[in-house]
């Protein structure tokens, strides 16, 4: 901004493509220019002019999202649209975000990128729905079914011409964040034009019953895909030659495997040692380095599949790693599971829960630098809103949290040059009981993917830590083992049993090659859990006597 005030100069032009930058950011840039004297042209494709050799526009195959994928038909979303149009006084909506129109029309594409979303422009009113794209990407049967539901295909850029005889007598409802400066440029100056957010946003956002419980189905084998990974790092690195990008080749190996795989939800994130502290790193063949036995891999990926999305983060111990490593990794993880078992009234937004995944880095002065969380799409967009999980508030990024979101929860610490963390799981917004005070509300973890043990020093988690992390390490092992081939499921029992105190060696096999305990350290066991609770809820022994504590600190009396 200050290099266009500096150097256009009053009676010059800005001129740019429209299509690329939003009407919002056209307008606060023609408003500072005009401070200046300086005008702006939208509406030409200069870049176009010198490009030789130009790419054509994808045109991959539209298909259609079947209502046992959907939960809805096409039909019944559009009449909700329109009651919502009618609320708001609109006589025409304009839509362009491609997420939001494969949403209300049930379709799916491959234009965008890890993204299964159609080129297109759309436009509703009372009567019908103009949808705007390539006609050659829809197949005969897609049409019909379009046409039967009213939606009429045009040709893709022709909405720039349809929007010049907007009336001035209508009102037309658009997002001004969303739709390009050019398209709004060509709106006629007199026609009313009703700045809010896509009236597709909510509903796209909180998913319905078949899609929370595809999305379930879709997680589970995303899981087992990822176990699968995960055990076959543990078991060959050092063995065989592994790098960052062979591991993501061998992760997409196994998603493929799946039932209904389609592709991956974006680019994966496989970050060794100190690449890990990048938090948006990616390999690269001029980056890409070897995994060695020792430290941490961050490995941040998702897939898309027939029944949903999936986005999940695992930090995996390669080898030996040092006793700070593991307390940063513990902290992460706390604070994953403190936000996953938060119970709240209807109302909140990601704001107020924020903390609950910050709270155990804040304590030791702390903290990662992203948000905690964001929406996730359905079969599209890995990172969808308006929900999200933030410390502070940010414009549009304060919605509530409403049955049926699928928000992720990921927390991270990362230490510049030497390592990085993360743990992820996504998690769907649900109803818990109604009470006097109101509607509470909780979560439900999506994801079914194992934390590694191996990086957990369980003295620095509470009681109700390891009880959250036991209870969800007995999901994953019920709803991934029977999937899982002898071997991996054999290494998930032992690397996960379900008990944090470290009592491994007082196991011995039964005569049934059951693990069993010895009597002693049966004793053992249970009275370090007995004096846990106790240091827990604030008592100390002394003199073989139990005390309560007296400082509301919990501060232990000198020995």
């Amino acid at each position: 901004m200050n290099f266009w005030k500096k150097n256009l100069t009053q009676g010059r032009c800005l001129g740019f493509d429209g299509r690329t930058v939003s009407a919002k950011e056209a307008a606060e840039l023609e408003k500072m220019l005009d401070e200046n004297g300086v005008s702006l042209s939208v509406d030409h494709d200069l870049a176009g002019d010198i490009w030789e050799n130009r790419p054509v526009l994808s045109c991959e195959p539209v298909t259609e999202l079947d209502i046992k994928w959907a939960g809805e038909s096409r039909a019944d979303k559009c009449a909700r649209i329109r009651k919502a149009m009618e609320k708001k006084g609109a006589d025409l909506f304009v839509l362009t975000s491609l997420d939001d129109i494969a949403w209300l029309l049930n379709i799916r594409g491959g234009d965008i990128h890890c993204c299964p979303v159609v080129l297109s422009y759309l436009v509703m009113t009372k009567t019908e729905i103009r949808l705007f794209a390539n006609e050659k990407a829809f197949q005969t049967d897609v049409l019909e079914a379009l046409e039967k539901d009213g939606v009429t295909l045009f040709p893709y850029d022709s909405i720039y011409e349809y929007v010049k005889i907007f009336k001035k007598d209508k009102k037309v409802l658009l997002c001004k964040k969303k739709v390009n400066s050019r398209l709004v440029s060509n709106i006629p100056a007199d026609t009313r034009i009703l700045d809010e957010e896509n009236l597709t946003l909510l509903p796209k956002a909180t998913k319905n019953p078949v899609e929370v419980e595809n999305e379930r189905i879709a997680h589970i084998r995303d899981g087992v895909a990822v176990t699968k990974f995960i055990y076959w790092l543990k078991k060959n690195v050092g063995r065989i030659p592994i790098t960052e990008l062979s591991a993501a080749e061998k992760l997409y190996e196994f998603r493929s495997e799946q039932e209904d795989f389609i592709d991956n939800s974006f680019d994966p994130i496989i970050a060794y040692g100190k690449h890990a502290a990048i938090v948006h790193y990616f390999a690269t063949p001029e980056t890409d380095i070897p995994l060695e036995p020792s430290g941490f891999l961050l490995a941040d990926t998702g897939g898309h599949y027939k029944e949903g999305t999936t986005d999940i983060t695992r930090t995996v111990v390669m080898g030996p790693t040092t006793e700070e490593e593991k307390k940063y990794f513990t902290a992460v993880l706390r604070g994953t599971l403190n936000l996953g078992a938060a119970r709240f009234l209807h109302g909140c937004t990601g704001v107020n829960l924020d903390i609950l995944a910050r709270q155990p880095l804040w304590e030791m002065g702390e903290d990662f630098k992203h948000g905690t969380g964001h929406g996730v799409g359905y079969l599209l967009n890995v990172h969808e809103g308006p929900n999200s999980f933030r410390w502070k508030i940010v414009p549009g990024g304060n919605a509530v949290l409403e049955e049926g979101m699928i928000t992720s929860d990921e927390p991270g610490y990362y230490r510049e040059d030497e390592f990085g963390i993360r743990h992820e799981n996504l998690m769907v917004c649900k109803k818990a009981e109604k009470t006097e005070y109101g509607q509470f509300m909780c979560f439900e973890f999506l994801t079914m993917v194992p934390f590694d043990l191996d990086g957990v020093v369980s003295e620095l988690m509470s009681v109700r830590e390891r009880n959250l992390l036991n209870d969800y390490h007995a999901q994953v092992y019920e709803k991934i083992s029977p999937y899982l081939n002898e071997e991996e499921k054999e290494w998930l029992k032992r690397c996960y049993p379900g008990n944090l105190i470290k009592i491994k060696k007082h196991f011995t096999k039964s005569k049934r090659g059951t693990a069993v305990m010895d009597s002693c350290s049966f004793l053992i066991y249970y009275l370090a859990c007995f004096i846990q609770k106790l240091l827990q809820t604030g008592c100390y022994i002394k003199y073989g006597k139990i005390h309560l504590l007296q400082s509301a600190h919990h501060e232990y009396p000198a020995q």
